[in-house]
């Protein structure tokens, strides 16, 4: 007989249904996310009598320092945390970090410590392609490797070994963006039935749902997965935002062409070198726009795994530019060159990179200016190809293309209001004050004549 379990929690007026699942030796559990401080009660509902009925109470307290809830869209373009706070998504990509072991997995938490980033995606399945052989710890479901699973019976080891780690990122305040489904698969994980695919998703999301910093994305490159079609990633998520009783973010991630077929998806997750395209979708969809994908620093045999730390840098800063957020990954091969490398993307491990010192130095930047920056074209008349990011007229910051290296630069200011000009370094990571203050259309600033300068503008007031 299969258990039904759910809580109706209620707190003056409000009533939140969650449902519960199974956790393996005879226990049954349900998670719930407060999102108002005070009393609640519950009560259970349940088709086994001893787990119906069941009543009590919580008390929701304040929240602890640095707890700013979960993320949302915010004022239709951008992200902000529950309690307002903003949030400015600097993600990385390490698809199977999860299933490495526990020693590999806590050197990435390790690593991730270091804050280069906020954000993480992540396969709630294994993942089987090259740099990516090995066996995972544990399988998501009961049955014999690799491919007679009872699809009925989940494994609650594999599921509180990915809890573990959702938690580990909740305390480093990283964003866990779990991918649901994805084409790299030697397990039939990618082709079970569609009432299975179901039962999985109403699992994920009765275990998962409660942890603050998760995010959905139905799927690492939807479109490589021809056992589903459009109806299924319409049915997927529908099914998230019925029976998500938190709202977390949702998305679904291209490989070609980007799907934008659904109100139901939050935001744009885009895998696209064209990172200077930012602000058109953002205009075209009127949704938050992230690369999570434009290619990786790297070494590797493949183009989209061999991009210099200067060039992923680069991306980053254009992409944020124009409007949108644009994602990291790392594909460097060091000491071993075999298929079985521990690379970032794949593994986790150790960062070996140029380019996230240099993104957590955007990160602090962007995250020191005013919330909620709009990209406008530039005024100048001239081929420089910039954009820049403004705050009404007290704030601007604009990046010059690092094929570009100008020791002379026209900046246009507002008229009657004088600014301060800092020059910055996106490699070396400096930033210079220029001595005097600047105003109107026509100013020609000092530039060192290296590549990938930007220049920040504020307002005396």
């Amino acid at each position: 007989m299969d258990v039904e379990l759910s809580a109706d929690f209620r707190q003056a007026g409000k009533v939140v249904s969650v449902a519960g699942f199974y956790d393996g030796e005879g226990k049954y559990k349900v998670r719930f996310m407060p999102q108002f401080e005070g009393e609640w009660t519950y009560e259970t509902k349940s088709n086994i009598k001893k787990l119906n009925g069941k009543k009590g109470k919580l008390v929701c307290t304040a929240p602890a320092p640095g707890n700013h809830g979960l993320v949302s869209v915010k004022d239709t373009f951008y992200f902000a945390y529950s309690d307002g706070t903003p949030y400015h998504p600097f993600g990385t990509t390490c698809y199977a970090w999860v299933h490495q072991g526990d020693s590999l997995g806590d050197l990435t938490v390790k690593t991730l410590s270091k804050r280069y980033f906020n954000k993480i995606r992540m396969c709630i399945f294994p993942k089987s392609y090259r740099y990516n052989k090995n066996e995972p710890k544990y399988y998501p479901f009961e049955g014999k490797p690799l491919t007679d699973w009872d699809y009925t019976r989940f494994n609650p080891a594999f599921f509180r070994n990915i809890e573990k780690r959702i938690g580990q990122l909740d305390s480093l305040g990283i964003q866990a963006d779990l991918i649901i489904f994805h084409p790299y698969d030697r397990w039939g994980f990618k082709n079970m039935d569609a009432a299975t695919n179901d039962r999985y998703i109403r699992y994920v999301i009765a275990r998962f749902a409660a942890y603050k910093n998760v995010w959905w994305s139905m799927a690492n490159e939807y479109n490589l997965i021809k056992s589903k079609n459009m109806a299924d990633w319409q049915h997927y998520l529908q099914l998230f935002a019925d029976n998500d009783p938190y709202n977390h973010l949702r998305s679904i991630h291209n490989s070609g062409k980007v799907f934008t077929e659904s109100p139901l998806i939050s935001h744009l997750s885009i895998q696209s070198r064209n990172v200077e395209q930012a602000n058109d979708w953002r205009e075209k969809l009127k949704k938050p726009v992230i690369y999570d994908e434009c290619k990786y620093e790297g070494n590797i045999e493949r183009p989209w795994g061999s991009l210099t730390g200067r060039a992923m840098t680069d991306r980053i800063w254009v992409g944020v530019i124009n409007g949108g957020y644009v994602g990291h990954g790392e594909t460097l091969l060091t000491d071993d060159l075999t298929s079985s490398a521990v690379l970032w993307w794949s593994k986790g491990g150790t960062l070996k990179g140029e380019s996230p010192a240099r993104i957590k130095f955007l990160r602090k930047i962007i995250e020191s200016a005013p919330a909620y920056l709009t990209p406008v074209k530039s005024t100048h008349r001239n081929a420089w190809d910039v954009n820049r990011l403004s705050y009404k007229d007290e704030y601007f910051l604009e990046y010059i293309p690092y094929e570009f290296q100008p020791v002379l630069y026209n900046l246009s200011l507002p008229e009657g209001k004088k600014y301060e000009v800092d020059v910055i370094d996106t490699w070396n990571m400096t930033t210079e004050k220029l001595p005097k203050l600047y105003s109107g259309r026509k100013n020609v600033i000092p530039l060192p004549g290296k590549a990938g300068m930007a220049i920040r503008m504020v307002l005396v007031k």
